[in-house]
């Protein structure tokens, strides 16, 4: 992981930018301007108002709008995602912020069998416009219980947004997009990746739900991603290319629902395709997308689409072994040469 602290990538999107901000920056300057505009809005979580958010994401938000909009919370994220659900239920918009997304699987009653489920259930008449967010994925040595990746245990459910973004650009238009959306989203966060700096435009703009992004212009292969692991997915294509090997990297940004159209007309263009995943292998994202692209581009597959994911199993403690559980640009590179039946 040791490449994170290192390699700055700085992704550009079609508006003027003038500023530069690290992610966590980025995503407090989204909820200051939401609860500037929506009186409704309120934020919710461990440690998020006397000490400033676990990850200072909510630096300063306490002095500006007080106790009542920026609440402080015991350590129970069952509670306190429920009385986000409630209040979401009663015409509120509350961001619950989790500490990671390990510890809310405390809360999954209320975000999979209430918040989830919400609109269905009352026939339409109830909405629930709530938005959990925190850190999700690995970040370095945090062993098992601090480690799991949980955009696909969210996706899986009907009724809930997930989105995973790393470009600090994005992280601010799909968080506000995600607060005023009138249904339940997940949003994925790294912990690694709060100082990752990007462009940030100034000034009110939003980021469309469910639209992938085309990060960099391929013809041989393309290499699909989210959240930190497009980091590798850019190193890896500007190590092939060095070889030759034109690499197409999509960003999914939102992984339900599934852009599935940029999907397939990258597809169709390069023939073949990789897909790094920090999760699991099995029943994860990149397996959602594998058996989507057979579904709807298999006559243009050159070569079966080959993930590369994390180790299928619990994440260890020592050092050389997270390295070796890990997706890594070499890892990538390798399979962009099977598929490409390059030696």
């Amino acid at each position: 992981m040791l490449f994170l602290h290192s390699l700055k990538i700085v992704f550009q999107i079609n508006q003027k930018m003038n500023r530069e901000l690290a992610l966590r920056d980025a995503l407090r300057e989204a909820i200051l301007e939401e609860m500037r505009r929506d009186e409704n809005v309120f934020l919710m979580g461990e440690e998020v108002a006397e000490y400033d958010g676990a990850y200072k994401v909510s630096k300063g938000l306490l002095d500006e709008f007080g106790a009542k909009r920026v609440i402080d919370t015991p350590i129970a994220e069952l509670g306190f995602a429920g009385i986000g659900v409630g209040a979401a239920m009663n015409g509120l918009r509350p961001i619950i912020e989790f500490m990671t997304w390990n510890f809310a699987v405390l809360a999954f009653d209320q975000i999979v069998n209430n918040a989830a489920k919400t609109l269905s259930q009352s026939a339409g008449q109830f909405s629930c416009p709530i938005v959990f967010r925190g850190p999700s994925g690995a970040a370095g040595q945090l062993a098992q219980q601090h480690s799991q990746t949980f955009e696909s245990w969210m996706a899986n459910v009907p009724g809930l947004k997930v989105i995973s973004c790393v470009d600090p650009a994005d992280a601010k238009g799909l968080l506000k997009s995600a607060i005023r959306d009138n249904d339940p989203v997940c949003f994925m966060e790294s912990e690694l990746l709060y100082g990752f700096k990007g462009l940030v435009p100034e000034g009110e703009y939003t980021v469309p739900i469910g639209l992938a992004a085309v990060r960099r212009e391929g013809t041989d292969v393309t290499l699909v991603s989210y959240n930190k692991m497009m980091l590798v997915a850019l190193e890896a294509a500007d190590e092939l290319a060095k070889e030759g090997i034109s690499a197409e990297v999509i960003d999914l940004r939102t992984i339900r629902p599934l852009d599935y159209h940029t999907l397939v007309k990258s597809l169709k263009k390069t023939n073949r395709m990789v897909v790094i995943d920090e999760s699991w292998p099995f029943a994860g994202v990149s397996s959602e997308v594998t058996y989507q692209m057979q579904r709807y581009a298999f006559d243009y597959l050159d070569a079966p689409v080959i993930r590369v994911n994390a180790a299928d199993t619990s994440l260890p403690y020592a050092a050389p072994l997270v390295d070796a559980y890990m997706p890594n640009a070499a890892k990538v590179i390798k399979a962009v040469k099977e598929v490409m039946y390059v030696k």
